[in-house]
C-alpha cells in the first residue's frame, strides 16, 4: 500500500533572480519527502496576470523584494498546510481558497505558486518518479505506449521589445528546428544557428550583447532587418528554412500599443503608428514572404476585435500564441475560444499561480484544439520545473530562451537528461508540434 504523505514543513527565503531581482524560493517537506522550487517573474506582463507580490519599500531593492510574500510562506500558508495530506489537487485549492482573491494578490502569487511547485517536487519525490512522470499523473497525460514526447525548442536568438535595449520593436525572433530527428538534435541546430549569427552580428559591426533571454540584441535598421538576419544565420549554419527550420515570432504588441492615440506606435525602430488591420496586413505579408509558422501576441491584450480578424486572416495556416490575451487563465481562454481568438496558449506557471490551474488552462486548450506552448519568464532561476512540465503534459513546444545564460541553459540541460534517461521511450514533437494545426 502506497504510504500517504503529510506536510511536516514549509519554508520560504528571498533569492536572486536571472536579473538580479528577489524572488522567493520554497522548501516543502513530507514525512521523508522533500521539494524545493523558485519562481520567475516577467518584464513584459498581462494586465489580467496573478499578482508578484513586492514589498515596495525603494529603500532595499528599489522596492523589489519580496519578503512580505515570504513572511506569507512561512506564516499564514505554513500554518495552513502543515499536517495536510500532499495531494496536489487539494493543496493547491487549499492555497486559491486561502488567498480569497481573483488575482492572488492578497498572499502574492509567486508565494502561492512556490508553494504549489515544491509541492509537486515533492509529490514526485514521495513516488519514487521523475518530475515528469509526476506531471504526465497529475496531468491525464501518460502515454499508453510508455512513449514521452520531448518539445521543440522555440529558441530566442534575437531580443527585442522591453527584453532589449535597442531599436527593434518586436520582442522575439526565435527559431525552431522542427525539421531535426531528435531534440538533442533539434538543440544543437538552435544553438548552431545561434552562434551563426553572433558571427553575422560581429562581422557587421553590430553588438553582440545579449538581452534578458540571452538572444542578442543589436540595434538594427528595422523590425524585418531582425527577420532576414535570423533567415541568413540559419543558411550560414547549414540548414535550410522551411525545411529544418522554421521562425517563430514573440511581438509582444501590447507593449507598443498607444491607447491615447488607438495604435500600435513603433517607437524604437521610428516606423511609426499603424492601426490593427494594419498589423494583420503585416503578418499576412511577412508570413507569405518568410517561414515563419508562430506569431505571438501580435496584437495588445485588450485589442480582442483585432485579434479575432486576425485569427480569422492567417490563423488556418499560422499558429497564433496568446499571452498576455490569456494570461494562463482558464475563465479567459474560455472567452477567447468561444470568439475565436488565437489557436494556442503560452503557458506560464506564474501567470495563474498553482499547478493545478495551468493544467487545467491546459485541458481547455486541448479540448478546443488549441496548441500549448511551455514557457520561461524574462526573470527566470536556475529552477527547471518547466521542462518536465512540458514533456510530462505532451506540449510539443517549449519557449525558454536563447543558448546563453545558465538560467536558461538549465531547462534545456533538464531535457537533455530526460531523453537520455528515456532512451528508446523519448519521441521529438518535430513537425508534428505544428502539422496538427495545418501549418508545416
Amino acid at each position: 500500500m502506497k504510504e500517504i504523505m503529510h506536510v511536516t514543513s514549509v519554508r520560504g527565503r528571498e533569492i536572486l533572480d536571472s536579473r538580479g531581482n528577489p524572488t522567493i524560493e520554497v522548501d516543502l517537506q513530507a514525512g521523508t519527502a522533500f521539494g524545493r522550487a523558485s519562481v520567475p517573474s516577467g518584464a513584459s506582463t498581462g494586465e489580467r496576470e496573478a499578482l508578484d507580490l513586492r514589498d515596495g519599500d525603494t529603500s532595499r531593492y528599489l522596492g523589489k523584494g519580496v519578503r512580505r510574500a515570504v513572511d506569507h510562506v512561512n506564516g499564514e500558508i505554513a500554518d495552513a498546510l502543515r499536517g495536510r495530506e500532499l495531494d496536489q489537487r487539494a493543496l493547491d485549492t487549499l492555497l486559491v481558497g486561502l488567498d480569497g482573491t481573483s488575482t492572488k494578490s492578497r498572499l502574492g502569487a509567486n508565494a502561492l505558486l512556490g508553494v504549489s511547485m515544491a509541492a509537486a517536487r515533492a509529490s514526485a519525490a514521495a513516488a519514487g518518479l521523475p518530475l515528469y512522470r509526476q506531471f504526465a499523473l497529475l496531468s491525464g497525460r501518460v502515454p499508453h505506449d510508455g512513449t514521452f514526447t520531448l518539445p521543440v525548442p522555440m529558441m530566442n536568438i534575437l531580443n527585442g521589445g522591453a527584453h532589449a535595449d535597442s531599436n527593434v520593436d518586436f520582442q522575439e525572433f526565435m527559431v525552431m528546428p522542427v525539421g531535426l530527428p531528435s531534440f538533442s538534435e533539434g538543440l544543437r541546430a538552435g544553438i548552431e544557428t545561434f552562434h551563426a549569427l553572433r558571427g553575422l552580428l560581429k562581422a557587421r559591426g553590430l553588438s553582440t550583447g545579449v538581452g534578458d533571454e540571452g538572444g542578442f540584441a543589436p540595434s538594427l535598421a528595422s523590425n524585418r532587418e531582425a527577420v532576414e538576419l535570423v533567415l541568413e544565420a540559419i543558411h550560414r549554419a547549414g540548414y535550410t528554412p522551411g525545411r529544418d527550420m522554421v521562425i517563430a515570432l514573440d511581438v509582444a504588441a501590447s507593449e507598443f500599443w498607444d491607447p491615447a492615440v488607438g495604435a500600435y506606435v513603433l517607437a524604437k525602430s521610428g516606423e511609426g503608428r499603424r492601426s490593427s488591420d494594419e498589423m494583420i496586413a503585416l503578418y499576412d505579408d511577412w508570413t507569405r514572404q518568410y517561414p515563419i509558422a508562430s506569431v505571438e501576441d501580435g496584437l495588445a491584450e485588450g485589442d480582442w476585435p483585432g485579434w479575432s480578424r486576425l485569427t480569422a486572416a492567417i490563423g488556418d495556416r499560422v499558429q497564433l500564441v496568446g499571452d498576455d490575451v490569456f494570461v494562463t487563465n482558464p475563465a479567459i481562454l474560455r472567452r477567447g475560444i468561444d470568439e475565436r481568438v488565437g489557436n494556442a496558449l503560452l503557458v506560464k506557471l506564474n501567470q495563474i499561480g498553482t499547478v493545478s490551474e495551468t493544467l487545467d488552462a491546459m485541458a481547455i486548450a486541448r479540448r478546443a484544439g488549441y496548441a500549448c506552448v511551455m514557457s520561461h519568464r524574462s526573470g527566470e532561476t536556475e529552477d527547471s520545473t518547466i521542462a518536465d512540465l512540458a514533456v510530462g503534459t505532451g506540449a510539443g513546444q517549449i519557449k525558454t530562451g536563447s543558448a546563453s545564460r545558465s538560467d536558461r541553459t538549465a531547462k534545456y540541460n533538464q531535457l537533455l537528461r530526460i531523453e537520455e534517461a528515456l532512451g528508446a521511450a523519448a519521441s521529438y514533437a518535430g513537425r508534428s508540434a505544428l502539422a496538427h494545426l495545418g501549418m508545416v
